[in-house]
């Protein structure tokens, strides 16, 4: 298999559409995959459903960090739980994850920024991280060759990395063992209803009827739920990524300071890619809906963000992509069947030059490939997690960036809350009613 996945690759599932099933998932993405996965653990009947190939977009395309480390405190104690199950799955899978417990060290320049992270430890205490706090000394021990004056850094040894173009793949393939039939290059086209609750979706290949559907269609999930009447302020920003030609080993985890930050890769090389909030953003009729919403994070991140004035043809927030289909016509869905942007050169450009300046023994990294990818974010960088509007529907979208390392944990929250088991989190800072019910909207204190 290719990397990046694309349409040209071949498709690997291709189960037949059943007439019926219990549960419906839309979108091949790791929270979909896991999703499906726990629910046939629990034994329901799941069909998942993919318009292009499982982990096309960003759930291959991310940088392969499974941290603990700086996550929202809403979402810590599921990312606790994710790190245990990534740790079973690993024993039980073997290589095929590229999963390693290698520690994830975030590097400050500022006392400012060491000041934050000790802010960060209450939180690490509370759920018994092995986090701590290094000085500058200790941190210039844990980085071969590096010269970059940091003050100190934030350091989690038991945080991990692991291989995402191959890892969720693989994880669907063991759903798929376990009984979930899974079909690639098959768009939902929109839900069916009937009495005012889900009876079904609507496929390019036909009707599958079912009692539940949970949307998990990354940045395709606004765009989805919005022919439906559900709003919810998602937008999509693009990341750009690179994977060096194999280096000696620095640090054999992940690491990041405001300029550029590293992963340690399987084939002797690291993924690199912009350290601080860096990203593109397309301005398009999503975007203008929701500018009030998201003035907080743009008023935090304005210096960091590149403004575009339109997407790519063909991407969700495109000012071209229709917003209302009929079920019976092709839709958005499957004229894009996988959002392939290119990555922004120049921006790898910049992080090439700071590792170079952070470990001048290395010089500047050659670039074996770059690739792009479209982050769902959503306006306090937290995901929507909860029951829909639309009896027998589940929303499991805009991830922000943090989805793949906490992707098998989130898949076990979301499958109890469909079929009414123990949760056992507090999904309050994740409700889809948040954006309406006059909460103040923020980020929380993440790093």
């Amino acid at each position: 298999m290719t990397f990046p996945i694309t349409d040209a690759n071949p498709v690997r599932f291709a189960a037949p559409l059943p007439p019926r099933v219990g549960i419906v998932v839309i979108g091949g993405g790791v929270i979909g995959v896991m999703t499906a996965f726990f629910l046939s653990r629990k034994g329901h009947s799941v069909l998942l459903l993919e318009k292009g190939r499982i982990a096309g977009e960003q759930s291959s395309r991310n940088w392969g960090w499974v941290r603990q480390q700086g996550r929202d405190p809403g979402e810590l104690p599921i990312m606790v739980e994710s790190l245990s199950i990534w740790k079973s799955l690993s024993h039980e899978m073997g290589e095929a994850l590229g999963f390693r417990q290698t520690g994830v060290l975030y590097l400050a320049k500022t006392e400012r920024e060491m000041a934050g992270f000790a802010a960060w430890m209450d939180h690490a205490r509370a759920h018994q991280l092995d986090t701590r706090l290094l000085t500058g000394a200790e941190t210039a021990a844990l980085l071969k060759g590096a010269v970059a004056p940091w003050k100190g850094a934030i350091y989690t040894p038991s945080d991990a990395r692991a291989e995402p173009w191959t890892a969720v793949p693989a994880l669907a393939a063991r759903a798929a063992e376990m009984g979930v039939a899974i079909r690639e290059a098959c768009a939902v086209r929109a839900l069916d209803l009937a009495a005012g609750r889900v009876a079904g979706v609507v496929t390019e290949a036909g009707r599958v009827a079912c009692d539940h559907v949970v949307v998990a269609a990354g940045a395709w999930s606004r765009l989805f739920l919005a022919r439906h009447g559900i709003g919810i302020p998602q937008l999509s920003v693009l990341a750009s990524v690179a994977a060096t030609e194999p280096l000696p080993e620095i640090f054999p985890g992940n690491a990041a300071d405001d300029d550029f930050a590293f992963r340690r890769r399987a084939d002797g090389g690291y993924s690199i890619a912009p350290g601080g909030a860096e990203h593109d953003f397309f301005i398009g009729p999503d975007a203008f809906r929701s500018f009030r919403v998201y003035t907080p994070i743009l008023k935090k991140e304005w210096r960091s963000s590149s403004f575009r004035l339109r997407a790519p043809k063909g991407f969700p927030d495109a000012w071209s992509t229709p917003r209302r289909w009929a079920e019976d016509q092709p839709t958005p869905f499957e004229a894009m069947r996988i959002l392939n942007p290119a990555p922004n050169l120049r921006t790898l450009g910049r992080v090439q030059d700071a590792f170079a300046r952070a470990f001048p023994g290395l010089g500047r990294p050659k670039l074996r490939t770059a690739w792009g990818g479209m982050i769902d974010t959503m306006p306090d960088v937290v995901p929507v997690v909860d029951h829909g509007p639309i009896p027998g529907l589940t929303i499991a979208t805009g991830m922000s960036g943090h989805g793949f390392g906490i992707g098998p944990g989130m898949g076990r929250v979301v499958a109890d809350l469909v079929t009414g088991g123990h949760v056992g989190h507090d999904l309050s800072r994740f409700r889809f009613q948040r954006f309406t019910d006059g909460t103040r909207i923020a980020p929380g204190p993440s790093l």
